[in-house]
């Protein structure tokens, strides 16, 4: 058998020198084979032989990065994740605290006139405790110090035995000196209370009494004087009553600041209401948000037709509510009807957009109950609640009925014609709303004579009706009345139409009225003899009679 120099067999294969891992003795690199061992050297550094994997191969240090990096790889992707459901979560906060809103902008108005702000005014006694012969309590009785009976004392003993007893007499003795005592204490505190304070304090209490009743009655007295000048139509009182009511109506969203002023105009018995809409970012723009296959955090946008709609929802809500509370206070009927212009404010904007507008009169505010909260929002409607489409949400259709001019679009701020201007203290025939405008003619005419009168036809410029007078007034027979507010001059042609106009209806007379002037046509046509039965009043005319009938002056201009 044949060994190497070393002492091995060559079937041991090829030696490592000691010492040195992977060479051999003459420095040079020893290949490892494949194996065990060959993964143990490769671990003590060893460098790998031909056809051996390197340190980066499999199962080498390097190894473990990509499954590090699929480690930060999901936790980054759990972070934004987690992210998008609490920014999803904020979203529908603020879509539940919109339909909180909407819910409880839909409540019943509480009737607010003169009776319910009656103050009454209830005595209060005075209190118990105080200083004073009550507040020094009851006088000390001498059953209360009297010693009890000894307990071994036997029935049949008389009380002249317990008498004799010496240990009793000293008992019985100190009771009597307890008992005096405390009488004194108390009638000097009695004599102390009633002395001293006392007096004072029941003077004091009884002052305050008479200041709490005098209030109670001034207020009332003022209350009265009130109730007496809104009656007589006078503008302070009116306006003072109706903004409280308004301010009283806001009660259950006082989250949601709404102010709404009011301009009372006796020429023709309408208040003009300005109410502040809420600021368009109140309702959300978003649904909430997603997370994309990339990992970043994305909103996702609601439709801008539904982000519209429910903004007019809450709008109608507020409008509805505020043409409300002016019926309601109303209950003496000086109201003809109510204008409510709504003003979208925002800050920056030189100028206030006019999103909706309502001209409602008598017969119309009894049209503005709103359904108590909850019968048209219930969930069972198709599961929308109160984010019904808005053909069946109730406040909206209610609005429309009303003849209002709603916005078609508030985010594009595009504004309606408001159908009054409550600016001018003495306002002219432009200012007035269509219903005003009828209202005032309606006033003048019948004043003057005319009865039975019948609207025709009604619009923004003016009016078509017909009237009849007694024989004998100012204006009598049967009339076609034709009034207008426009800025253009009255032409020769609508006369023609007045007078087919009167033949029609087998009236005796025309009246063209308007604000502005007629044209030298149609002067000279009245003047013809087949035109005289049409009568013209222009704006000066116009002015005169509201002077002369109401009292009240009515402003130039159409």
């Amino acid at each position: 058998m044949q060994y190497t120099p070393d002492g091995r067999h060559p079937s041991d294969g090829p030696a490592v020198a000691e010492g040195m891992p992977g060479g051999g003795s003459d420095g040079t690199a020893t290949a490892l084979q494949p194996g065990f061992l060959a993964s143990v050297f490769r671990d003590l550094g060893a460098a790998p032989g031909p056809g051996e994997p390197g340190p980066d191969a499999d199962g080498g240090p390097a190894a473990g990065r990509p499954e590090q990096d699929g480690d930060e790889a999901v936790a980054a992707h759990g972070r934004a994740a987690a992210l998008t459901h609490h920014r999803t979560l904020t979203v529908r906060a603020e879509h539940d605290r919109l339909a909180d809103l909407l819910r409880r902008a839909a409540l019943p108005v509480s009737p607010m006139d003169f009776e319910s702000q009656l103050r009454t005014y209830e005595p209060r006694p005075y209190p118990a405790g105080e200083a004073g012969p009550e507040g020094t309590g009851a006088e000390p009785r001498w059953e209360d110090y009297v010693p009890p009976r000894a307990a071994d004392a036997g029935p049949d003993e008389g009380p002249s035995r317990r008498l004799l007893d010496s240990g009793y007499q000293r008992e019985l003795a100190q009771a009597r000196l307890t008992h005096q005592r405390a009488l004194r204490e108390w009638r000097t505190r009695r004599a102390e209370a009633a002395n001293s304070g006392e007096a004072e304090s029941r003077r004091a209490h009884e002052a305050a009494e008479q200041a709490r009743a005098r209030a109670v009655r001034e207020y009332n007295d003022t209350l009265e004087e009130c109730r007496r000048a809104y009656r007589l139509a006078e503008p302070a009182a009116v306006e003072s009553l109706i903004e409280r009511a308004l301010a009283a109506s806001e009660t259950a969203t006082q989250d949601l600041p709404a102010p709404c002023r009011a301009v009372f105009r006796p020429l023709t018995s309408t208040a003009v209401l300005d109410l502040d809409l809420p600021p368009l970012d109140l309702v959300p723009s978003l649904t909430g948000y997603r997370l994309t296959p990339e990992g970043e955090i994305a909103p996702v946008p609601r439709p801008a037709a539904d982000r519209a709609t429910d903004y007019l929802r809450l709008v109608a809500r507020l409008a509805l509510r505020a043409l409300q509370a002016a019926d309601a206070v109303d209950t003496d009927e000086i109201l003809a009807g109510v204008v409510l212009n709504g003003w979208l404010r925002e800050p920056g904007s030189p100028e206030a957009v006019c999103l909706v507008s309502v001209d409602a009169d008598r017969d119309a505010l009894a049209r503005t109950r709103l359904l108590p909260a909850g019968a048209p929002y219930e969930e069972g409607q198709d599961g929308d609640g109160v984010y019904a489409d808005a053909e069946r949400d109730e406040a909206l259709v209610r609005l429309r009925q009303l003849g209002a001019a709603v916005t078609p679009d508030p985010y594009a701020r595009a504004g309606v014609e408001p159908a009054a201007a409550a600016g001018a203290t003495v306002p002219s025939a432009a200012d007035l709303s269509a219903n005003e405008f009828a209202e005032l003619v309606r006033e003048l005419l019948t004043r003057g004579g005319l009865d039975g009168w019948s609207v025709r036809l009604r619009g923004p410029a003016g009016l078509v009706a017909t009237g009849e007078g007694e024989a004998g007034s100012a204006l009598p027979g049967r009339w076609v009345v034709w009034a207008s507010r426009a800025v253009a001059p009255v032409a020769e042609e609508e006369i023609r139409t007045l007078a087919e106009a009167v033949r029609e209806e087998a009236a005796d007379r025309g009246l063209r009225l308007t604000t502005g002037r007629f044209s030298d046509a149609a002067l000279d046509l009245t003047g013809e003899e087949s035109h005289q039965h049409i009568h013209l009043v222009d704006g000066d005319g116009v002015r005169e009679l509201a002077r002369t009938h109401l009292g009240l002056p009515l402003g130039a201009g159409a």
